[in-house]
């Protein structure tokens, strides 16, 4: 590629632009939404939507650039999404039960059967 993105048509170059600013605000939201949820348990929300699919944008505005600069379908990027759109939902999914985990044995936990009836319905 030494060179070779003066080449780019101006089709392909907003295209790529484009996809490359959905996914860096898709991930920029993510992270926003790390900082600005209070729970744990909220927290763990965003960024897994946040990096999935802006991970997704900026993996198809790369292969649209590599595609176009060689003449071919170039694909390679395709790996790399697979592996991240596999791992970061398990990953946060196993943090989420961890933390879960963790509060139950600390009592921290409110579950159905430890809340109080609904005074009004309240059977004597």
């Amino acid at each position: 590629m030494n060179g070779h993105i003066e080449t780019l048509p101006g089709w392909a170059a907003i295209l790529i632009a484009v996809l490359l600013i959905i996914g860096a605000s898709l991930t920029l939201l993510g992270n926003i939404g790390l900082i600005r949820f209070r729970s744990f348990y909220e927290r763990l929300h965003a960024p897994t939507l946040g990096a999935s699919w802006g991970t997704a944008s900026i993996i198809l505005s790369s292969m649209l650039m590599f595609s176009v600069l060689n003449g071919r379908l170039i694909i390679h990027e395709i790996i790399i999404g697979i592996f991240l759109l596999v791992t970061t939902p398990v990953t946060m999914m196993l943090l989420g039960r961890a933390a879960l985990r963790r509060d139950r044995s600390r009592g921290l936990v409110i579950t159905n059967e430890s809340r109080d009836p609904d005074p009004d319905t309240k059977q004597p």
